[in-house]
């Protein structure tokens, strides 16, 4: 089981989905990690409080970019409510492998800039521990 959430990993990371900037997104997001220099931006389109396209771009290990190629298929067509109740365990469940403390903020980097994104395009405040529930 581990050996195909493995390959679905490196899948993601070589071959990113929705990959690239929207020209004029809704908003733009973008979170780095200090303690790696893994970096990603996210792009959003919303349209009557649905996210109607993404596009993200980055660098950094391959945890970081296939976690953020899974969440731009995930979030698509769904509400901001819907966007703000994904934790931190849909994005674990997603990548299906064990992470590890220190490369957990890697495979949570995609979720903080989707978060805080969605809250700057609503224009209301968030606590940054819940980004990270």
């Amino acid at each position: 089981m581990d050996d195909f959430y493995q390959q679905n990993i490196l899948d993601h990371a070589r071959h990113p989905r929705n990959s690239g900037r929207l020209a004029a997104p809704t908003v733009s997001q973008e979170e780095y990690n200090p303690l790696c220099g893994d970096q990603v931006r996210f792009d959003l389109q919303i349209d009557q409080d649905v996210i109607t396209d993404v596009r993200f771009s980055g660098r950094g290990c391959a945890i970081s970019q296939a976690a953020a190629s899974m969440l731009s298929e995930l979030i698509k067509g769904r509400s901001l409510d819907e966007v703000r109740a994904i934790g931190k365990q849909e994005v674990l469940d997603l990548l299906g492998i064990p992470i590890g403390y220190t490369r957990l903020k890697c495979a949570l980097l995609g979720l903080k800039a989707v978060k805080v994104g969605v809250y700057r395009a609503a224009d209301q405040a968030y606590d940054d521990d819940e980004l990270w529930s």
